[in-house]
């Protein structure tokens, strides 16, 4: 079973990390912006410049620009400035929405995906100039749920290639085939194999929307220079029926390989892209649950890499869980005293219980007797109800979780209880959902919760889609009533409770951590990505709420200082990584500077930030190859 924070840093604790998140001594130091207005060397001119996305600037071009590029007669004479594009084009989206469907079956989300791509394909710094500064607004459309859409859609989608395809066909050619990608460097790859997108199953070669929609995140959240992404599908074939008949579908029609031919191809693959560049951070995307543990373990101790699905999605948990104690009233150290109910037993279930599991135990003594007193604290059902040590053919990965047949017994359980049963006997303080069956907290359910011991029970419904949530804010607040904490993994709307109250809809989105984890990452320069690391990120984003705001029901903060966000889970992520004696530096920052500039909150936060790429349209200067 994956470690995911690592027992070895024991006097690394979280009362200690949660001040030093707080607390800053003021030393001003000063740094180069490495990620800032330098001049662009290219190596085209003319068309050729206006058909890149990565250096075409369309109208913004300036008139010297446009004769030292070869571009003049090539544009509309008036030159505009990038607010002014962004007008043009936000007129047109707004008007464009309705017209881009095709037909009643296109939702609008699709339709702004749609010209949102378009302008993807043909002017990058655009792009995203426009994604972050309407980030709440676009994230749902190029990250969950619209992408969700998207990956079932894409063969019919795809109109440009975007990123790169290595499947079972090309074994013994991808050490060759990693050199036709034109990029010298890349950061960050995030890569999928299509065999659990979401909630929505096996799709296949289409998986690759969701990798392409992550780095969009890591470009607009994190500022990883878009020219240094790369979004990639390893296809093994699908076991989706209906695509291996589909003349239309884009990936190998056969059915996916399994056992040692799979792990061989995975094998080849992390071999090529980390020969050619031996300083990415590859993260793991949508992994079906029977290989993202196996892969996690496989590489993690060797390798720049992490699986977003278990350690993100448990990241983003532990940070809402924890927010939850706060919201309650009490104290963060009091965590090891609530009683959780979850809901699926996957990859991202039982990554999240592990996790939890663990922190109870670091904030008990972090001993044997910490680790097994923490274990009692958990009551995991999957589609066969209670997991008990009765269980035939239990997933090794949930073993340990199983109620004890004793303990089930003194409250009334068995093996297979249902979850309405389980919620009603054990009266948790939270019910968490990673299930991905859409509406599992039925009424029943909801009903069983009101009477939870707690005065004020955490509901978090965290399957995305937004089709597959377990329930919604609505059920919650109407049937367990108004003093709840509802969490989810998609958004909706904060619910009108009446006489000016509301009830908050907090989206446990993992954007608020893997951007971070990523920076973080590549600005350490650490040699893997320790558990040690991803607990820092997760305790960050709980320090980052204040206590007003954790007592109004708020856990979570909005998308919109997500920028904020990652720089404060980055900053942490490098002190991590340097206490730990794993960061090698960055550029021109080498491990001993690095740790002098992590001895200050302020100077280590200046340093994420002067790293972090904006959009901004740099000079370019013409060089014949």
């Amino acid at each position: 079973m994956p470690n995911f924070y690592n027992q070895t840093r024991a006097a690394s604790s979280l009362m200690r990390r949660l001040k030093r998140s707080l607390t800053a001594l003021p030393r001003p130091r000063y740094f180069t912006t490495t990620e800032g207005h330098r001049p662009t060397l290219v190596h085209k001119r003319s068309l050729d410049i206006l058909h890149d996305p990565w250096f075409n600037k369309g109208t913004a071009f300036s008139m010297t620009e446009r004769d030292r590029l070869d571009l003049r007669g090539l544009l509309p004479p008036n030159v505009m400035s990038s607010d002014q594009q962004i007008d043009r084009f936000m007129v047109d989206l707004k008007r464009l929405e309705v017209q881009a469907r095709d037909g009643p079956s296109d939702p609008n989300a699709l339709a702004k995906w749609r010209i949102l791509n378009r302008l993807h394909d043909r002017n990058e710094t655009m792009y995203y100039k426009v994604l972050i500064a309407n980030i709440e607004e676009y994230a749902p459309i190029v990250y969950t749920p619209t992408v969700g859409l998207v990956c079932q859609n894409y063969s019919g989608l795809f109109r440009r290639p975007r990123g790169m395809y290595f499947s079972a066909e090309d074994r013994g050619e991808m050490m060759s085939m990693v050199y036709n990608w034109p990029a010298d460097q890349v950061d960050m790859i995030v890569v999928t194999d299509g065999s659990r997108i979401l909630g929505l199953g096996d799709l296949g070669v289409q998986g690759i929307g969701i990798a392409i929609g992550k780095l969009d995140l890591y470009v607009a959240a994190a500022g990883i220079n878009p020219q240094r992404v790369l979004p990639v599908m390893i296809d093994v074939g699908t076991n989706n029926e209906k695509l291996i008949k589909d003349p239309l579908y884009l990936g190998l029609q056969q059915h996916r390989l399994d056992g040692d031919e799979y792990i061989a191809v995975i094998d080849e693959f992390m071999e090529a892209v980390f020969t050619r560049w031996p300083n990415v951070i590859v993260q793991f995307e949508d992994f079906q649950s029977k290989w993202a543990f196996k892969l996690l373990q496989r590489y993690r101790n060797t390798h720049r890499m992490f699986n977003d699905d278990v350690q993100g999605t448990a990241g983003v948990a532990i940070a809402g869980l924890l927010g939850a104690v706060r919201a309650q009233g009490r104290p963060m150290i009091d965590f090891p005293k609530q009683k959780i109910v979850v809901a699926g037993a996957g990859s991202a279930g039982i990554g999240v219980v592990n996790a939890a599991r663990k922190t109870m135990a670091r904030m008990l003594g972090n001993n044997e007797t910490a680790f097994d007193s923490a274990r009692s604290q958990f009551w995991v059902v999957d589609a066969n109800g209670l997991i008990t040590e009765e269980r035939e053919n239990i997933d090794p990965d949930a073993l340990p979780f199983a109620r004890r047949i004793n303990e089930a017994g003194r409250q009334g359980l068995r093996e297979g209880s249902g979850l309405a049963e389980v919620v009603r006997q054990v009266q948790p303080d939270v019910l968490l959902g990673l299930s991905a069956v859409g509406g599992l907290f039925s009424k029943e359910v909801l009903e069983a919760l009101k009477g939870s011991t707690s005065t004020k029970p955490a509901i978090f419904a965290m399957s995305n889609p937004t089709k597959n949530a377990e329930c919604t804010p609505e059920e919650a607040f109407k049937i367990v009533g108004d003093n709840i904490i509802f969490a989810s993994g998609s958004p909706f709307r904060d619910v009108d409770l009446g006489n000016g109250r509301i009830g908050h809809c907090n989206q446990g989105n993992n954007m608020y951590l893997f951007p971070g984890i990523g920076l973080g990452t590549l600005l350490s320069g650490s040699r893997i990505i320790s558990d040690g690391m991803l607990q820092a990120a997760a305790e960050r984003l709980a320090a980052y709420m204040t206590e007003e705001e954790v007592l109004k029901g708020v856990i979570f903060p909005p998308i919109s200082k997500i920028r904020d966000i990652t720089k404060e889970v980055a900053a942490a992520v490098v002190q991590e990584a340097v206490e730990e004696d794993l960061a090698e530096g960055y550029r021109d920052i080498d491990a001993r500077e690095l740790q002098k500039i992590c001895q200050d909150q302020d100077e280590v936060l200046e340093y994420v930030q002067n790293n972090m790429w904006s959009p901004e349209y740099p000079t370019l200067v013409y060089k014949k190859d």
